[in-house]
């Protein structure tokens, strides 16, 4: 939430997108991309402002002097556990929108050997700037501008870097937003637990690549969907619960709708995510096919009954309200908030097959996760391999922890490991 900024919570609030690539980048193609980038749009080098207490909270580009690009580093690293260290550091080391740029470019290199032959993108943002989805769609339009010099790289066709507003009355908004402040609050009717220990800490995280163990045996399009996938997250949390002796009490946790149009980029900054609210007790996850098809079936309702798009539309109404005022309309967000945090950003755009003149071996998304719940769980796909990203507040739970819920998600999917 963009609200973070203003709640003076201590953990970071970062996104990474992290691309490995066939060999060294060169950051002044990267810096070059980024300048002729804000010609056309200028939001990379905006800030985060609220006008006055009750103002829309809004990112603002300084009109009275060119917009400098965010920076963009390089450094050399000599083994795998370097590298690590490198990523650990970006996602911990937080932005502040009010006062710097609201993303940065660290570029990684070192022996073939040790960084997927040869270098490393990490792109780190403000998570509120733009979701997934767009810092996939950002990377897209700066390594079009790489490969194109001329004055007009897209023609008459400029993309559309943000979204249209929405131009329905505001009575009629106005009520969809109070139809999800309606949902939101009807949501827990047992207070949400989570794994959370306490006040924020160091972010951490574990990334592994996995292929399909058989492909020909797989269930038809089964455990490509998000349903199935978070079901068997829920079956590893599940077993986190019954090692905490947790109750079982429903899991509630967000699942992300991305509103772009199937097959097209979409706008690359600010929103374009509506949530749905799903709903299971750990016991549940005991069954992974039946829980999979019944949270298809809530999601199924929640489209049936405008509830995507009343959460939708309330998102636009919550830049105008502080972090105060949420959590009075909403007054169990006070403690624990979801349960877990499980995303899936789907396939790697095949279009950035190739980024600044290298082949892309890899490419992942690393998110920081919120104090509470403290632990999520990620997914995505990228050159044939499905990649999984655990990230999780230190303290909260255990490497081998972490090493249990990889082998349960690994053996859930049927994968087996890829150097």
């Amino acid at each position: 939430m963009a609200l973070h900024s203003t709640g003076n919570v201590a953990s970071s609030n970062n996104a990474l997108l992290v691309v490995h690539c066939d060999g060294p980048l060169d950051p002044e193609r990267v810096t070059r991309s980024l300048e002729r980038f804000l010609q056309f749009c200028p939001w990379p080098a905006a800030r985060l402002r609220r006008s006055f207490p009750w103002g829309k909270l809004h990112w603002a580009a300084s009109r009275r002097a060119a917009p400098a690009p965010p920076p963009v580093r390089r450094r050399a690293v000599a083994t795998p556990e370097e590298l690590g260290k490198e990523i650990d550091a970006e996602l911990n080391t937080s932005i502040d929108p009010r006062r710097d740029p609201p993303l940065r470019f660290l570029i990684l290199d070192g022996a073939p050997e040790l960084v997927s032959a040869g270098g490393v993108l990490v792109l780190t943002w403000f998570h509120p700037l733009m979701d997934p989805r767009g810092a996939q769609n950002l990377l897209h339009h700066l390594a079009h501008l790489d490969r194109h010099a001329s004055d007009a790289p897209w023609g008459s066709a400029v993309p559309v870097f943000v979204r249209a507003a929405d131009r329905r009355p505001f009575r009629e908004r106005g009520r969809l937003a109070r139809k999800s402040l309606e949902h939101m609050r009807s949501l827990p009717r047992a207070l949400p637990v989570s794994p959370a220990t306490g006040p924020a800490g160091r972010v951490r995280f574990r990334q592994a690549s996995f292929v399909e163990r058989d492909p020909a045996a797989r269930r038809p399009g089964a455990t490509r969907e998000i349903w199935w996938r978070l079901a068997v997250v829920g079956q590893a949390m599940r077993g986190l619960w019954e090692q905490r002796s947790l109750p079982d009490v429903p899991f509630l946790l967000p699942i992300a709708v991305d509103l772009r149009p199937k097959g097209e980029l979409g706008p690359t900054f600010g929103n374009m995510l509506a949530f749905h609210f799903a709903r299971f007790r750990p016991s549940d996850a005991a069954d992974v096919p039946r829980l999979a098809s019944t949270l298809r079936g809530q999601m199924a309702d929640a489209i049936r009954g405008g509830q995507i798009e009343a959460n939708d539309v309330a998102m636009d109404f919550l830049q105008y309200r502080p972090l105060s005022m949420i959590r009075r309309a909403i007054r169990w967000t006070g403690g624990e908030t979801f349960s877990f945090n499980c995303a899936d950003v789907m396939d790697f755009p095949a279009a950035l097959d190739r980024c600044f003149g290298r082949r892309v071996v890899n490419a992942y998304h690393v998110p920081a996760v919120p104090p509470r719940p403290g632990i999520g769980v990620f997914f995505n796909r990228c050159a044939g391999r499905s990649n999984l990203v655990v990230a999780w507040i230190d303290g909260v739970v255990t490497d081998d922890d972490v090493t249990r819920i990889v082998e349960i998600v690994r053996e859930g999917m049927g994968w087996i490991g890829t150097s």
